[in-house]
């Protein structure tokens, strides 16, 4: 396969054979030697092979293989072309949401870190199929929540009137219609809200180790040594019912509109089509299920930091900085053209000014997050005018180096124990851990830096984590 390197970090592969446009790669040398070790170039040509593309489709510095389009892909598709569900993956909105306080991180010893981590489980089931604690209110606001997003459990009592504001789309992705859900995919996502899930999700106590930009991080209210709170988890089971459902049916209408499906998990529809609008009324359901999720974690976060700690939230200054969605398909305006812009492991990073930014963020650009492997850094950024090039998208993390089953083999206790060095974690055997170890994802650094040296962000702020809760079987 032709990569013909096209300015600093960035390489190209022309199209040819059905390609319809070019498929761009953003990778800095060290990163380089890590592509096609899977099969992550070859799904993001065949995504540029796709109806309606637009060039061209993008690959992050975290790129590794997924279901259909890569993870780590960015795909902008014209209003006459097609919606893809394997172009949004499997955990429909899996996002990350970052909490400031005005705790000093320096006071917080291994001790209170356990106290507090063992008191987070307690109020957030972890794990996969786990159900949630709150059943008797999200059951009642189940069909409330994709349709409103975060204001239905705001309302409920979760989080403050105005968290809203410091979400991605206000929280509430426009679109959602539940009778595009099977009923499968209601069953589970009635019992799940409220969940952390398994896999890479987690519920990060972290220390700002450095300022980088201190008028953007000033304005996003963090400063060196204090603690702050990650979350990373999606739509669970809800989500990943609605990707199987239209996974089928999406193939099967690919076939009766005479598309040309280059890998089955690339299934699509036109987008105008009655099964490419049901997809997306079905996937808008999801996202919002997701960020309301996200929402009530967060509530539930701050009662354990209360219990442990003695303070209410306010007295903690508990506070949302934001929330980005990752695995989403929405329309957006590029280059005075509306695309339906489909992210995969990608995070939206929209510069200064740029009108489609929160309100509260629309002088600096919003905050895009960018969590590290498990033991590793994670850093806040903004975007800049250049990231039109990406249709104002970056990477979501740090990207896989290794399988999980090949983590599991190759991974050593000494080398797993190393890697996290003091960070306390929340799993007695390390073997339940090994295929989330920091030596199974490309250093973080390497993949921040990227985009960072060809002008498509700025660094704000960097943390360091103190303790992780993870969701083990």
């Amino acid at each position: 396969m032709e990569l013909v390197r096209d300015g600093l970090n960035r390489y190209r592969i022309p199209r040819r054979g059905k390609m319809r446009v070019d498929a761009v790669i953003y990778v800095n040398d060290y990163l380089r030697r890590f592509l096609g070790e899977d099969k992550a170039l070859e799904q993001l040509m065949n995504a540029a092979c796709l109806p309606g593309v637009v060039e061209p489709v993008i690959g992050m510095p975290d790129i590794h293989e997924g279901f259909g389009l890569p993870i780590g892909g960015i795909m902008a598709v014209a209003p006459d072309g097609v919606i893809s569900a394997g172009a949004v993956g499997m955990d429909i909105n899996c996002g990350v949401r970052l909490i400031r306080t005005d705790l000093e991180a320096r006071h917080f010893n291994k001790s209170l870190l356990r106290r507090l981590i063992e008191r987070i489980e307690h109020y957030v089931p972890t794990g996969i199929g786990k159900k949630g604690k709150h059943q008797g209110i999200t059951r009642r606001i189940f069909e409330e929540v994709v349709h409103r997003g975060v204001t239905a459990v705001i309302e409920a009592g979760f989080g403050r009137p105005g968290d809203e504001e410091y979400i991605e789309e206000m929280g509430c992705l426009p679109g959602a219609d539940i009778s595009a859900c099977s009923r499968r995919a209601c069953e589970r996502g009635e019992v799940q809200l409220g969940t952390l899930g398994g896999g890479n999700h987690f519920i990060e106590i972290q220390r700002v180790t450095d300022i980088f930009d201190e008028e953007l991080a000033r304005s996003f209210g963090l400063f060196e040594g204090q603690l702050t709170i990650m979350i990373h988890t999606g739509s669970r089971g809800f989500g990943h019912q609605i990707c199987t459902d239209y996974t089928n049916k999406l193939a099967a209408a690919a076939k009766r509109y005479g598309i040309e499906l280059p890998d089955r998990g690339l299934a699509c529809a036109p987008i105008d089509s009655p099964e490419g609008k049901a997809y997306y009324q079905a996937m808008a359901c999801a996202v919002n299920y997701a960020f309301s999720n996200r929402q009530i974690i967060m509530a539930d976060v701050a009662r354990a930091f209360a219990d442990v700690l003695g303070q209410s939230p306010e007295e903690m200054g508990f506070q949302l900085v934001y929330d980005v969605a990752h695995n989403i398909a929405k329309w957006e305006e590029h280059g005075g053209r509306r695309l339906l812009v489909h992210r995969k492991g990608a995070t939206r990073a929209l510069c200064a000014g740029h009108p489609a930014n929160p309100p509260v963020y629309r002088r600096t650009g919003h905050p895009a997050l960018i969590p590290g492997s498990m033991g590793t850094s994670s850093y806040v950024l903004v975007g800049t005018e250049k990231a039109a090039e990406t249709f104002f998208s970056v990477n979501h993390g740090a990207g896989r180096l290794l399988s999980r089953t090949a983590a599991e083999k190759k991974i050593t206790k000494e080398e797993f124990e190393r890697a996290m060095g003091d960070v306390v974690y929340n799993v007695r055997s390390y073997k339940d851990l090994l295929d989330e170890s920091p030596t199974a994802y490309k250093d973080i650094e390497q993949v921040i830096q990227t985009l960072v040296d060809r002008g498509i962000t700025r660094k704000v702020a960097r943390m360091c984590p103190l303790a992780v809760v993870k969701g083990v079987d």
